[in-house]
């Protein structure tokens, strides 16, 4: 787990995400190519939430297990309404409005017209306390991006959920940390390990790539030709855009 103790109702959600996203091939191990994520780290492994979607009782399950983590970690009335990011953000944040029976809008990456409507589709969420919600996390970058886009439109954002944090890379929990956002997510890499260990999805060759990994995401990124240090994380993002 990413330092924080964790409850047996915590782990079993990790868990249970984790199996759930095994079986329906959301995750990729490729240690020997590696992909480049949009920060610009080099990494074995590769997550894919939007295939979710496409799993009816899958998605009814994590749906039930995000409402419910965020029950416990924010409180039952707390939330006023809920935003996804675009797009992967968008259906997530659909059923879990559902659930809690809140107002949903979401969040565009780029403005479209002008005034406080630009970047949100919807009704803006004024004086409420929004939770972002978006399918997984690498790094905080984008969480805080559409954060910052909910306040300046008058919102009040202090949670953002997902369903997948990588919880490896340095620097994202104190990021959002000094943006006054918390992060709550359902699994992370290392629950997908364990879940390794109950079956064999994947070779053991690959499984010690991903350790390997895991340990060490700076030096692992840097030794196949990714950024290395979150300063650079941070300048990959302004050139690539």
């Amino acid at each position: 787990m990413s330092g924080h103790h964790a409850s047996d109702w915590d782990q079993d959600a990790a868990l249970t995400t984790a199996r759930i996203l095994l079986e329906i091939k959301a995750v990729n191990f490729r240690p020997d190519e590696p992909y480049t994520l949009t920060s610009g780290w080099k990494s074995p492994v590769y997550i894919d939430c939007r295939k979710i979607i496409s799993y009816p009782r899958a998605r009814t399950r994590i749906s039930d297990l995000g409402v419910e983590k965020i029950n416990r970690a924010v409180g039952f009335e707390t939330i006023e309404s809920i935003a996804g990011g675009e797009t992967a953000g968008i259906p997530f944040a659909s059923w879990i409005a559902d659930r809690m029976n809140l107002p949903m809008a979401y969040v565009r990456k780029k403005p479209k017209g002008f005034g406080r409507n630009a970047l949100i589709e919807g009704d803006v969420p004024v004086g409420k306390e929004t939770l972002l919600v978006e399918d997984l996390t690498t790094d905080g970058g984008s969480k805080i991006r559409f954060a910052q886009s909910l306040r300046e439109a008058g919102a009040k954002c202090s949670h953002t959920f997902v369903v997948f944090y990588y919880g490896v890379f340095p620097g994202s929990f104190e990021q959002m940390k000094a943006m006054d956002l918390s992060l709550h997510h359902l699994a992370t890499w290392w629950d997908v390990l364990e879940v390794c260990r109950e079956k064999s999805y994947f070779p053991e060759a690959s499984l010690t790539g991903v350790r390997k990994f895991l340990e060490d995401p700076m030096a692992w990124s840097r030794a196949h030709g990714g950024v290395g240090t979150p300063e650079e994380a941070l300048a990959y993002k302004l050139k690539t855009g």
